[in-house]
């Protein structure tokens, strides 16, 4: 795994911040509707929707100190989006993160989740210094949870009926990792 500017590069795949010229890909990303069974985004109407949206996360990956990093995940070998992961952070004294992320169908079931999170876990822990990094997942999302687990993040607790799906309300697990324990891993 390596770290150029705000690139983060790993066996398969390049974390960038994402820009304006994401646009499109991240709006297709956001209308697949299996993409969306465990979003509370929801899908979104037009295009100018999904700008409005991904405009505060550009902005925050333009700040000088940024605390909420929004990255493009691509296949390196052939520039292709495969989707997006993002870890926000507040450097106070608590140095805790929270990380999601959404692949397209066409990359699920190839390691590429994974890939995405350690590459993410790694850089929150050794550039930005961070003690604890956190995940939410709907109970039901099990691809997910698997992603989670097999990065070493441990499920901590439940939170009974927080997620507004389109299924109806969803009980959401916490999962974190600490530093030490990345470090094991």
């Amino acid at each position: 795994m390596a770290f150029s500017q705000m690139n983060i590069f790993s066996e398969r795949i390049t974390l960038k911040l994402i820009d304006e010229s994401d646009l499109d890909v991240i709006h297709e990303l956001h209308a697949r509707p299996e993409v969306d069974k465990f979003n509370t985004l929801g899908i979104p109407k037009d295009i100018k929707e999904t700008e409005g949206i991904i405009e505060p996360w550009i902005f925050d990956n333009n700040k000088e100190n940024i605390q909420n990093y929004t990255f493009a995940i691509k296949f390196t070998k052939t520039k292709k989006f495969i989707g997006l992961i993002a870890l926000k952070f507040n450097a106070n004294k608590h140095l805790r993160g929270e990380v999601w992320y959404k692949l397209h169908p066409d990359y699920w079931g190839q390691g590429f989740a994974n890939e995405a999170l350690e590459s993410i876990l790694s850089y929150g822990f050794t550039k930005l210094k961070l003690h604890r990094i956190e995940a939410g997942v709907a109970v039901e999302n099990v691809s997910s949870i698997a992603v989670l687990e097999k990065a070493g993040m441990v499920r901590e607790g439940r939170k009974r009926k927080v997620l507004p799906l389109k299924s109806g309300w969803s009980d959401n697990f916490i999962y974190a990792i600490l530093e030490e324990d990345f470090n094991k891993v």
